[in-house]
């Protein structure tokens, strides 16, 4: 099942391989600052929390070969792909590691975002490395107006991960709600060429086309 939260993401300075670190060179400091986080009526912004059932999709293959395959895929096949690369994406290699994210999803599907935090920084405290426990944990930080704390997390699940498109779906829809329209609209490009039939990133696009070709005028 597919649960929905307010979203977010961020890009890293030290990975020029990553097209995504151009988008954020100086978000506005109201963004950086968790004591006074701003009012985020709009867009409706919404975070897909993998699958509870995800476990049970055979991992066959690597990571690189779903990639490929997702980017060449139709929409049903994508929809399969996805499922797969949540379920790699979700694996610590830690069954404890991977107990602490299951609370913290399970918290998230009840709107306990302070439950979640509190699950969610034992993981990345104790799995530096796992980077959906950073990803995880961005979208509990949004969820309870904490927005400087998910950016930095997006920044560090980003560098572990940089092909996770929900991760820069976030970012997109964080710099939407800034409106920087421009740079929200090149992460959601960034995502499309990652994962063509992502819904949220497709209406995104849509959402921003009308402000982006006037601009283009």
């Amino acid at each position: 099942m597919s649960i929905h939260h307010p979203n977010l993401k961020g890009t890293v300075a030290a990975l020029g391989v990553i097209v995504m670190y151009s988008l954020l060179p100086a978000l506005p400091a109201v963004a950086q600052d968790p004591a006074e986080p701003p009012q985020l009526d709009e867009p409706t912004i919404s975070l897909s929390v993998p699958d509870p059932d995800m476990d049970n999709v055979p991992d066959s293959r690597d990571e690189a070969e779903l990639l490929r395959q997702l980017a060449q895929s139709d929409e049903a096949g994508a929809r399969r792909i996805d499922r797969q690369l949540q379920a790699l994406w979700s694996q610590s290699g830690s069954p404890a590691m991977d107990l602490l994210l299951k609370r913290g999803r399970d918290a998230m599907e009840v709107d306990d975002s302070k439950t979640a935090i509190e699950h969610l920084t034992a993981l990345t405290d104790h799995a530096p490395e796992f980077a959906e426990g950073y990803h995880m944990r961005a979208s509990a930080y949004f969820s309870a107006d904490l927005l400087g704390p998910a950016i930095a997390d997006l920044e560090r699940a980003l560098a572990l991960n940089p092909n996770n498109y929900n991760a820069i779906y976030g970012l997109g829809a964080i710099l939407e709600t800034l409106d920087d329209k421009q740079r929200a609209h090149d992460a959601y490009e960034r995502v499309l060429e990652i994962h063509p039939y992502h819904e949220e990133a497709l209406a995104g696009m849509e959402r921003l086309k009308p402000g982006i070709e006037g601009r283009a005028l």
